[in-house]
């Protein structure tokens, strides 16, 4: 009777393991369409793909990511904003980078530059080599009238070869080479970054 069940349980096991590699597969299947579609000028078409594959499977943050992707292209924000948010909440560190520099950048286009801050300080904490978080931060703290923090941030924009805050500070701030740059801020640990939303 045990040897039965024993049986029967590998046999069950099997089979769930079979069922889930499937609904990997079709996930993926919906992405890679959904990816084609998108290259290919069909936007309203690889959101659906993408839709239908974070359906197949709820933690796929590269779906998301690309959905918030199709939704931003879409002026769709506040969907893009919700997307960008399951990828800080499904990803590995680097997507979780993305998802916060994504966002920011949508808050910074709403006018909410303080969260857009926030945003953007968060995806350095994870990648202090995201030369445009450093740039659309500084645009984030000039809107906010921190007109210091916006040097320093271009600064390490254009240390990490982000030529638009290049030509910004060779056209208003000449000698910004001959300036030290602060020092970055220690790398975040998981319970320094607070909720992610």
């Amino acid at each position: 009777m045990t040897r039965i069940l024993s049986c029967f349980t590998i046999a069950a096991a099997c089979l769930l393991l079979g069922i889930s590699i499937a609904l990997a597969d079709s996930a993926n299947s919906y992405f890679n369409e959904g990816y084609d579609k998108h290259l290919h000028g069909d936007i309203s078409g690889a959101l659906k793909m993408y839709s239908k594959a974070i359906d197949k499977n709820p933690a796929f943050a590269m779906a998301y990511q690309m959905r918030g992707v199709a939704e931003q292209q879409l002026k769709k924000y506040a969907q893009a904003i919700n997307d960008y948010s399951m990828v800080i909440n499904c990803g590995e560190p680097y997507f979780k980078a993305v998802g916060y520099y994504n966002r920011g950048v949508l808050k910074n286009m709403n006018g909410d530059y303080a969260e857009a801050i926030s945003d953007f300080s968060l995806a350095l904490e994870l990648d202090k080599r995201l030369a445009a978080a450093f740039f659309h931060r500084g645009i984030a703290k000039s809107k906010t009238g921190d007109l210091q923090g916006r040097l320093d941030d271009f600064r390490q924009a254009a240390k990490l070869g982000d030529t638009t805050a290049e030509t910004w500070l060779n056209t208003y701030v000449p000698d910004w080479k001959q300036i030290p740059l602060p020092p970055l801020p220690a790398p975040a640990t998981p319970s320094s970054t607070g909720s992610p939303l």
